[in-house]
């Protein structure tokens, strides 16, 4: 496995890069979010996971309204819009340096976030056709996802993709240039949207559209994400593909998550969607250093000192 050099991501007058690499705290303003350390109803509850964050080193926080999942209740428009505008604006002025995501597939609900938001998270790959547009007029940027063309809150059932050949290797190569065909026609319908290139990240998007066989092999492929030429996001935290590899619950996924992370974080991509922020900014800040690319926050160990300098053949 290579290492390969992610394209710069910048929003709010921050940079993220090889050097820096950006860690995306999730907060979830729902009750029924699918992992149950992350389900902030209630406003200072969810307030409260915002400070946590930022002082465990979240560089940006992603805020949905609304379960990924099929599960759990409908929430339409308005309710959407009740339970993540008027949080963002008071996390804004709580934090007003920090990047805040908006995680919606609704140009409603960006449009309602207008001045509060730095990033649109489109995870239903453009399901709305106004959305990257109303990420441009907003001077946000905006997430390009791969979903295999299901609807929002849709899980997979049955999930195949057309290989030009027979077995395993030829199902997960057809899953990977999905992917890649996908993302790279979303960055482009984004810019002509008017999103600049350094505002526009790809997410292969694990589990959506997609089996547990195909993103491993989607992980395993972030480089070729990363050679789009756009910075990559990855959203791995606890993902239902970490507890089937492991046959674990959500709950005992951390080990996991951190070891896909480690794997997309040496293969190039620039920002981690997290749970679990404190561990995810310690592992992406150790995988920046042994590629070269952040200086250790401290390096004295054999310099010279009180003792005598020995010189080593």
């Amino acid at each position: 496995m290579t290492s390969h050099s992610p394209a710069p991501l910048r929003l709010r007058g921050h940079t993220f890069d090889a050097s820096r690499p950006a860690v995306m705290a999730i907060v979830n303003r729902t009750t029924d979010s699918f992992w149950a350390g992350n389900r902030h109803s209630s406003f200072e509850s969810a307030l409260q996971a915002v400070d946590s964050a930022v002082e465990a080193g979240a560089d940006i926080v992603d805020v949905g309204g609304v379960r990924a999942g099929q599960e759990g209740d409908w929430v339409d428009d308005a309710a959407e819009i009740k339970r993540v505008v008027p949080f963002l604006r008071a996390v804004r002025e709580r934090h007003p340096e920090l990047v805040l995501s908006l995680d919606t597939w609704r140009s409603s609900v960006a449009r309602a976030a207008a001045g509060n938001v730095d990033l649109v998270n489109d995870t239903w790959a453009g399901h709305d056709h106004e959305l990257a547009s109303v990420a441009a007029e907003l001077g946000a940027g905006y997430v390009v996802s791969h979903t295999g063309g299901l609807r929002p809150r849709t899980d997979p059932v049955g999930i195949r993709y057309a290989a030009a050949g027979a077995g395993r290797a030829a199902e997960d190569d057809a899953a990977v240039a999905s992917v890649l065909r996908t993302l790279a026609d979303g960055a482009r319908r984004a810019l002509k949207a008017g999103v600049p290139a350094d505002r526009v990240l790809v997410d292969p998007t694990l589990d959506f559209g997609k089996t547990t066989l195909h993103s491993l092999a989607v992980l395993r492929a972030t480089g070729q994400v990363v050679a789009l030429g756009f910075p990559v996001l990855q959203a791995l935290s606890r993902k239902d593909f970490v507890g089937e590899t492991l046959d674990l619950q959500a709950d005992d996924r951390l080990e996991g998550t951190l070891a896909a992370t480690a794997v997309a974080a040496w293969s190039g991509a620039t920002v981690f969607r997290a749970h679990d922020v404190r561990a995810t900014r310690r592992v992406v800040d150790m995988v920046a250093s042994i590629r070269g690319d952040r200086p250790p926050a401290v390096a004295v160990r054999g310099e010279p000192g009180e003792g005598p300098s020995i010189q080593l053949g």
